[in-house]
């Protein structure tokens, strides 16, 4: 199937998603996941991707889903599902990679789903024969009642799939989740501090540790300070432990 297939392809809004069955590695055992399994009784967030490790895959789609898990699940998703046409090991090793726990990835290894759904596309000329059309979907109880379909683009067009267009469809009010960070070092007891505030709260925060993932020059040219904690909300620096725990008291 071409790229011109799919602009042509209509969309499977109202049909039932494809009856296959996956085969997955959990736990160093082999399991069978059916289409039942996933998709039955439950509502289902699925975005597919032409491979695991690749670029707009790995820096974007996936990690956003998974970021945005919380607020997909506030809104009634039970499920977020990641399909790609790679075989298991690949899907598990990524998955771990991109820390991403929140989303249940799926390896498509034979392209049978994506086929059924009309996304197979031939991606021979990078080397990497048949792949998934990237696309998103919102399945209830196993039929498809919203897709989002990239549109016919040269190279890889990364525009409707995302996790962001799909929570706004679910619903244009929901509230997402701030991007934390929180830069700390060990022994830091204003870290410590800092911690607590924002677990009080149940704010989830990335930390980056000093002497592990970055140096106090970083911390320097990055905040313009050179004390820790610094802590980040959505790319604004709040500041130290006394100018977060005022942040917080403010919102």
């Amino acid at each position: 199937m071409t790229n011109l297939d799919i602009q042509t392809k209509t969309s499977m809004e109202g049909q039932a998603v494809p009856a296959v069955t996956f085969r997955v590695r959990e736990n160093g055992e082999w399991r069978d996941v059916s289409s039942d399994e996933l998709f039955k009784g439950k509502t289902v967030a699925v975005f597919s991707l032409p491979g695991a490790f690749t670029p707009t895959c790995s820096s974007t789609h996936l990690p956003r889903y998974n970021e945005l898990a919380s607020a997909f699940a506030e809104n009634g998703v039970d499920e977020i599902v990641c399909m790609s046409v790679n075989d298991t090991f690949v899907m598990n090793a990524w998955a771990a990679d991109q820390e991403a726990s929140n989303v249940t990835v799926i390896p498509d290894g034979n392209g049978e789903f994506t086929e059924g759904m009309g996304m197979l596309v031939d991606k021979a000329d990078l080397g990497f024969g048949k792949r998934s059309w990237r696309y998103s979907m919102l399945v209830k109880d196993g039929v498809v009642e919203k897709m989002f379909i990239e549109p016919n683009k040269p190279g890889d067009p990364f525009e409707v799939s995302d996790a962001d267009t799909m929570l706004e469809y679910i619903n244009p009010e929901a509230v997402k989740p701030k991007s934390v960070a929180m830069i700390t070092k060990p022994g830091c007891p204003y870290c410590a501090k800092a911690k607590q505030l924002l677990n009080e709260r149940g704010i989830k925060f990335e930390e980056i540790v000093l002497g592990k993932d970055a140096t106090s020059v970083s911390v320097k040219a990055i905040t313009g300070n050179s004390t820790v904690p610094q802590v980040f909300f959505d790319g604004e620096n709040i500041g130290g432990s006394d100018d977060l725990e005022v942040y917080l008291n403010a919102h």
